[in-house]
């Protein structure tokens, strides 16, 4: 069932059992009040018949009857029946009919004083009048014909009305669910334009305010991401292809000089010696390839928990130095922590080490020095490790590019390096909801950022 079809069913389906209900109620109240109207009537006939008995004594059982049939009140079916208080029958208002009555009804008169019942078709009323010590039961009976066949077509008038109501209910509901989700169906029709080659291509927004335009909003964000996904993709197979393209255009190099013609030995090894270096190369690459993919795998598996951001910053400067003991690292806080738990973050140890080890080794690789200078600051919300060098710096363009996947500087090509350990490094800080930021400025240095919220 489509989503109008299912709309346009509950639709209908609330609005028919409001107006069932509602037909109910208006014939359930038009029926008890005509029950009551005319038990009224009766209860009125049934006093004012007594009391002409009793009461006014120029009026005789005969005159009372004449009076009963010719009034212009007369009832169908009209019977008042007045009983003594040993149940016999002293006043009938006809008397060409057989008369039945029940003792039980006339003891449960005197017991309540008044009853409301029926008799076959007719409603019956039950009255005890007690006047200068005499008890009489009087009962008024009649059908009430004009009553029930207005009630009658009150029943079929609600019917046609409900059931014209229902189905115009429901042909009004598949409009108006047609109508409601026909931006609905103008939105798949523009997403089944979209594809790999126009990812750029974004939805109609609309009004901006009604829940399909945000959907609409929220699909362009997709899609945006998407987009930069799609480019990141692009420009890593780029920078992949030409960084394997190097060394490999190397090695063919050497080989079709080495059989160009006869090499002396020093030349064989000269030659051997650069196939070595390419080669070496050419492994770190696809090493670093390894890495990047691993690491992208499973960035999202590993583990978190407490860990010592400053504790974290000694180890990673221990490892960097044990392999390579020409760099310079010193350490130092701007602040010292109001308490312990300022410098600790929830995250993973290995993947944090990995992002300071990467970024102590860029800032001793690209400094003449090859020094760092590290400072841990913390607040009331985060905890910071800042990584300075005087080395090359970054230029403005370059800085927007370059936690990219294989992305370098225009004034880094000619240092050792393949641009994969900075867009790991980002990905590893989002991941442990920080950031990564760098100021840099061209010849004088540049500074990266770790901020981290801490526990």
């Amino acid at each position: 069932m489509t989503i109008r079809n299912r709309i346009a069913l509950q639709f209908s389906i609330i609005v028919a059992s409001i107006l069932v209900v509602f037909s109910l109620l208006i014939y359930f109240v038009s029926s008890t009040y005509r029950r009551e109207e005319f038990y009224e009537r009766l209860k009125s006939k049934a006093r004012t018949t007594v009391r002409f008995l009793v009461e006014v004594k120029e009026v005789d059982r005969n005159l009372l009857k004449i009076i009963d049939r010719n009034t212009l009140t007369a009832l169908l079916d009209e019977k008042v029946l007045v009983f003594n208080n040993r149940n016999q029958l002293i006043y009938s208002s006809v008397d060409d009919q057989v008369i039945h009555f029940n003792p039980s009804l006339l003891n449960e008169v005197r017991q309540l004083k008044e009853v409301e019942t029926f008799s076959g078709n007719n409603e019956l009323v039950g009255l005890l009048y007690q006047q200068r010590g005499v008890d009489l039961v009087v009962l008024a009976s009649a059908n009430d014909a004009f009553g029930k066949s207005k009630l009658n077509n009150l029943r079929i008038t609600l019917g046609w009305g409900l059931l014209g109501g229902i189905s115009l209910t429901i042909g009004l509901g598949i409009f108006f669910a047609g109508q409601s989700l026909r931006p609905i169906s103008q939105l798949n029709q523009e997403i089944s334009t979209i594809t790999d080659q126009n990812l750029q291509k974004r939805l109609d927004e609309g009004n901006r305010q009604d829940e399909i335009a945000k959907l609409a909003i929220n699909f362009n964000h997709v899609l945006q991401r998407l987009q930069f996904a799609f480019e990141q993709q692009r420009s890593f197979v780029s920078h992949a292809s030409h960084e394997l393209r190097t060394p490999l255009a190397a090695l063919k190099s050497e080989i079709q000089l080495g059989l160009r013609r006869p090499l002396t030995v020093p030349e064989h090894e000269e030659v051997l010696i650069n196939l070595s270096s390419d080669t070496d190369r050419l492994i770190n690459l696809t090493n670093s390839l390894l890495f990047l993919a691993r690491t992208l795998e499973s960035i999202n598996q590993v583990p978190f928990k407490p860990v010592r951001v400053d504790d974290l910053v000694f180890v990673a400067k221990d490892e960097l130095l044990s392999a390579k003991p020409t760099y310079q690292i010193s350490i130092d806080f701007d602040n010292i922590p109001d308490s312990d738990t300022e410098t600790v973050v929830t995250g993973s140890e290995e993947l944090l080490k990995q992002v300071l080890i990467n970024l102590f080794d860029n800032a001793c690789k690209y400094s003449d020095n090859q020094t760092a200078q590290v400072r841990i600051s913390t607040d009331n919300n985060a905890c910071r490790v800042s990584v300075n060098d005087q080395g090359i710096g970054i230029s403005d363009d370059d800085q927007q590019r370059i936690f990219e996947p294989f992305y370098r500087a225009s004034n880094a090509r000619d240092r050792y390096g393949f641009g994969i350990g900075l867009s790991v490094s980002a990905r590893i800080i989002n991941l442990h909801h920080g950031r990564l930021t760098v100021d840099s400025q061209l010849n004088e240095g540049s500074t990266f950022t770790i901020t981290l919220p801490h526990v």
